[in-house]
């Protein structure tokens, strides 16, 4: 990671905005920290300007605009709030982590099967550590459950091997294969005849939804400022840039395009056509917390072409995940679920775990992913334009995601970005959504302190008023039931919200006035 001066101190929190113009702010220092004096003009209106009736004419300024509010852009964004730059984040849903980052399946890989020497294979295992690392300090649930790669013919266990000689040239040296009885040991509700696995230890579980959320939460307490429903309709490449929203003109300086399925579009913005993303939709099943008992790894199939193929993994909810599909599509919002889909799914997951079928299904959902026709990550930077694409980021983009934006703020400074003085981050400590550790309900000390811990609203998920209530007042509070469910659980149980629904709305809806306009 690039580095700035070291010793100054800590910046005020940023804003989260989500409704009304954009603020001005234009910078009373001609020459802020970021900027050279040929960047520093003053704002202008011009016709590119124009903005919609109503939004500000003189528009937000800063050193860095990030487009898109996932997992990758919320993690770039609390990096370069390490920095002096001034930053915005800025993403069109009402929610940050809302398209890929919120469906995905969840864990925490160690690259073992990359393309040896990628970008994708160096930042996938950069990335493992320093999230892991941060999983601890932020409270984000991850258990170290190991992934079986389950062969079940001799083609499959033939290329054991040479996943494992793959796994080496990646940095992973511990994996092994396992023989019939072992396995058999090891998951003693396989479907009968797997023949030998490959062994991996390092891989875990985690919980998506807090990661983007943390990395969101520490940004923005360190100074970033959020802007959500702010689509960017238009960009006008310059000294600086201008990117128009619905909402007013945003200039910027450096720009960041991490819109994960529309990255191909937003290069277009900027005269770039270096990919093109084809939705990759994938399909899930969850079950019931009654079948987590039928499984204690991840069960990973000798991967294809088109993807890792479908798995069965727990969840740090206490569920199990059957998924995903591997759909290549033309729609980008084709998140819905199909007869066909969900059928395939349940013919694989007889073959892998039998018993699973006979357990009850929580929920379906669908994700889409931003596959390319390259096989890497298309990170770069444009230095003349002073901007920098991060497009392609597949399934690994959460593991990697913290050495992703380490790598862009280094490919930002490399682009005559002043990164100045280094800051400290604000600390961050997030609610435990995980069941492998405490859970409010199950606090007597904390009941006792604040008996809202002790009423449970959501039954099936154990989620209490107090979880709720800190969730709504957090400082990037959900825009929707949707984002209350990713940041406390609730309505996301077997009843899917039939018994807590209404107590969950009427609490949103008490609390929605207080922020859904700033």
């Amino acid at each position: 990671m690039t580095k700035g001066r070291a010793g100054a101190g800590p910046r005020a929190a940023g804003v989260v905005t989500r409704a009304g113009t954009l603020p001005d702010t234009w910078p009373s220092d001609p020459s802020p920290p970021g900027t050279s004096s040929a960047d520093t003009e003053p704002p202008s209106t011009s016709s590119a300007d124009t903005a919609p009736p109503g939004a500000s004419s003189a528009g937000a300024e800063y050193d860095v605009v990030v487009v898109g509010a996932g997992v990758v852009g919320c993690a770039i964004a609390r990096e370069l709030a390490r920095h002096s730059p001034r930053v915005a984040l800025v993403e069109a849903s009402n929610d940050v982590g809302d398209g890929t980052s919120k469906a995905n399946t969840a864990i925490l890989h160690t690259g073992f099967d990359a393309v040896p020497g990628s970008l994708e294979s160096r930042l996938v295992r950069e990335g493992q550590g320093l999230l892991a690392s941060y999983a601890r300090e932020a409270g984000i649930p991850v258990e170290p459950l190991g992934a079986l790669l389950v062969a079940w013919d001799e083609e499959q266990a033939a290329a054991l091997p040479r996943l494992a000689d793959k796994a080496v040239r990646n940095g992973c040296r511990t994996t092994r294969i396992l023989g019939p009885e072992e396995l058999r040991a090891r998951e003693p509700h396989l479907g009968p005849g797997a023949l030998a696995a490959l062994e991996v230890p390092g891989e875990s579980i985690i919980c998506p939804w807090t990661t983007t959320l943390a990395y969101a939460t520490q940004a923005v307490a360190s100074g970033v400022d959020l802007h959500l429903n702010c689509r960017v309709e238009k960009a006008n490449p310059g000294s600086p840039h201008r990117l128009v929203t619905p909402r007013g003109v945003l200039r910027a300086r450096y720009v960041v395009n991490a819109c994960g399925l529309y990255a191909d579009a937003f290069d277009a913005l900027f005269d770039r056509q270096d990919f093109t993303v084809t939705p990759r939709r994938g399909q899930l099943i969850v079950f019931d917390k009654f079948a987590r008992g039928l499984v204690r790894h991840i069960l990973l199939p000798v991967p294809s072409s088109l993807g890792k193929g479908v798995l069965v993994a727990p969840t740090v909810y206490g569920n199990v995940m059957l998924g995903p599909t591997a759909e290549d599509l033309d729609d980008r919002t084709a998140t819905g679920s199909t007869a066909e889909g969900l059928a395939a799914l349940r013919a694989q997951g007889r073959r892998i775990l039998p018993a699973l079928l006979d357990e009850e299904v929580t929920a379906v959902y669908a994700g889409l992913r931003a596959a390319t026709e390259f096989d890497d990550y298309r990170i770069g930077a444009h230095r003349a334009l002073r901007y920098v694409t991060v497009g392609g980021i597949r399934s690994t983009g959460l593991t990697a995601s913290l050495a992703i934006a380490a790598h862009v703020v280094e490919l930002l400074a490399d682009s005559g970005l002043d990164l100045g003085a280094e800051r400290p981050l604000a600390p961050v400590r997030m609610p435990n959504l995980g069941e492998a550790f405490p859970r409010p309900y199950r606090d007597a000390e904390l009941i006792a302190r604040d008996p809202e811990f002790g009423a449970i609203v959501c039954h099936c998920e154990r989620v209490t008023r107090g979880e709720i209530r800190d969730a709504l007042a957090s400082a990037v509070p959900p825009g929707s039931l949707d984002g209350l469910r990713r940041r406390t659980r609730a309505r996301g149980g077997r009843c899917q919200g039939f018994f807590c629904g209404a107590a969950v709305r009427a609490m949103f809806e008490e609390a929605e006035p207080r922020w859904s306009r700033r």
